[in-house]
């Protein structure tokens, strides 16, 4: 039985984020947690409810049955707790909530600072906590209750989410002029795996972009990383190798950057971007309000109390 165990909100995030990290290093971090003091968390709760909560591997952690059972409850109990500041927070005077979303690397760089501003300047006490995460991660994040809000590539598996149409994101090549791959329009993004390279330094779309050279048996031949896709550009068209970046980027950076823009043949490559909650009934009041502004392609800014 669960009730003589005594396990704090803490105790319940950081079993969550450990089962969506798979890693307890990782899931720590994303609780605000050392190494240590997590880890000690996890053997107390696995000695108050006398079961092991999780199988350890060499590839990581799972939940044992008992697991499964605890993070079931778990989300239940944090969406209730969340759902409950919100209910409060309508009726308290200048209390500041805040909304956790998750989001691929386009949605984050290309897509969600023109949606976003407008209407958190219409919301002046909403706070907005953003994550980055491959499209697979965020639909983890927001089925356990780490996120209350994702934004992902509709490709992966959504099973059990509730999911409205936010963006097409369409990966293209960008090439410097006079390079000989410019003079088609189209390429496979094979043709790229013999060219030097520029990429992203870290984030969720450069692992999705290095993972589809892993399946084709190829390394990326990456001579530099940037921290931006505009640094990418900047580097293509001086000449120092090619990229892959959204085709939004690409067509802003090559107003002013001797930049060629190459579409690229595989379907991954174009990917039809999802906002996606787990139960829009069970959203705070500020969580649904932007769920629905983002739904709705950002017409009109609404607020929590509509």
């Amino acid at each position: 039985m669960l009730t003589p165990m005594r396990f704090d909100l803490t105790d319940l995030r950081l079993f969550l984020a450990v089962l969506d990290a798979g890693s307890i290093t990782h899931g720590a971090a994303e609780a605000g947690l050392s190494l240590a003091a997590a880890s000690e968390r996890l053997r107390d709760m696995e000695a108050a409810g006398k079961v092991a909560l999780l199988e350890r591997g060499r590839r990581g952690v799972t939940a044992t049955a008992a697991g499964e059972a605890l993070a079931h409850h778990a989300r239940i109990i944090l969406r209730q707790m969340a759902q409950m500041r919100g209910e409060l927070g309508e009726h308290a005077s200048g209390l500041r909530a805040t909304v956790q979303v998750a989001a691929n690397t386009a949605a984050l760089s290309e897509f969600l600072p023109q949606r976003l501003g407008p209407w958190m300047a219409a919301n002046p006490r909403i706070d907005v906590a953003l994550k980055e995460r491959q499209s697979a991660e965020v639909a983890r994040a927001v089925t356990s209750g780490l996120a209350e809000i994702g934004i992902l590539s509709d490709a992966v598996d959504t099973s059990g989410l509730v999911l409205r149409p936010f963006a097409v994101d369409r990966l293209v090549a960008v090439a410097p002029h006079g390079h000989p791959l410019t003079a088609s329009k189209r390429i496979a993004f094979a043709e790229i795996l013999h060219e030097q390279v520029v990429g992203l330094a870290g984030g969720a779309l450069q692992e999705h972009i290095d993972a589809q050279a892993a399946r084709m048996g190829a390394r990326l031949k990456m001579r530099v990383r940037m921290p931006s896709f505009d640094g990418i550009c900047h580097m293509v068209a001086a000449g120092v190798g090619l990229g892959v970046v959204p085709e939004m980027a690409a067509r802003r950076c090559g107003r002013s950057m001797k930049l060629m823009r190459l579409r690229l043949t595989d379907a991954w490559t174009t990917r039809r971007l999802a906002v996606c909650v787990q139960h829009e009934e069970e959203l705070t009041p500020p969580a649904r309000a932007l769920f629905a502004f983002l739904a709705s392609d950002g017409c009109a800014p609404a607020s929590p109390g509509n």
